[in-house]
């Protein structure tokens, strides 16, 4: 856990504070929805890992009709299996970030710090998919690039928004007057 501590602190150097800082409303307004975010991002992640098992199934089928037919005719195999070990290891990826995000919900609408570290580990596990995506049938240097995109602007997002997760300012503002 030293390296990612390690990690952490460098990124906040790079993302919070030598980067344009959000103005103090859009960090609340952030704050706020972020737990909404990161449920829906959880919700929207395990279902696209089932549609990618589901279809990739289907298109398995299709492929094995294929060649039979083609087999009846005295021909090979036309098409190889497409449920590559790329295919298996991207679904993975996409269920443990997407349950990564659904265990950060409580966490970050008690505004604790364990829920934003669980976010900026479902960042950095986007970043092991576009690796992976990359070597498949369906990806190129371009996915690793987007998903580096994507994971640059979640660690802007994410090290705008810390200090609300971290001593005092974690705290959840109450109603109560102070006496």
């Amino acid at each position: 856990m030293a390296a990612i501590s390690q990690l952490e602190d460098s990124l906040n150097d790079i993302f919070g504070k030598s980067a344009p800082a959000l103005p103090e409303g859009g960090r609340k307004f952030l704050v706020d929805v972020a737990p909404w975010l990161s449920l829906l991002g959880g919700i929207l992640s395990v279902w696209t890992a089932w549609n990618l098992w589901h279809w990739a199934h289907i298109a398995d089928s299709y492929i094995d009709y294929a060649n039979r037919i083609s087999a009846l005719y005295g021909n090979g195999a036309v098409v190889g299996s497409r449920l590559s070990l790329g295919i298996w290891l991207s679904m993975a990826v996409v269920v443990v970030q997407g349950v990564l995000m659904l265990m950060a919900f409580p966490k970050l609408r008690e505004r604790s710090k364990k829920g934003w570290d669980l976010l900026f580990y479902s960042t950095l596990v986007g970043i092991v998919y576009g690796v992976i995506v990359m070597f498949t049938n369906y990806g190129n240097p371009g996915s690793l690039v987007g998903a580096l995109i994507g994971a640059a602007i979640s660690f802007y997002l994410l090290f705008q928004i810390r200090g609300h997760y971290m001593g005092k300012a974690a705290s959840k503002p109450t109603d109560k007057p102070k006496e």
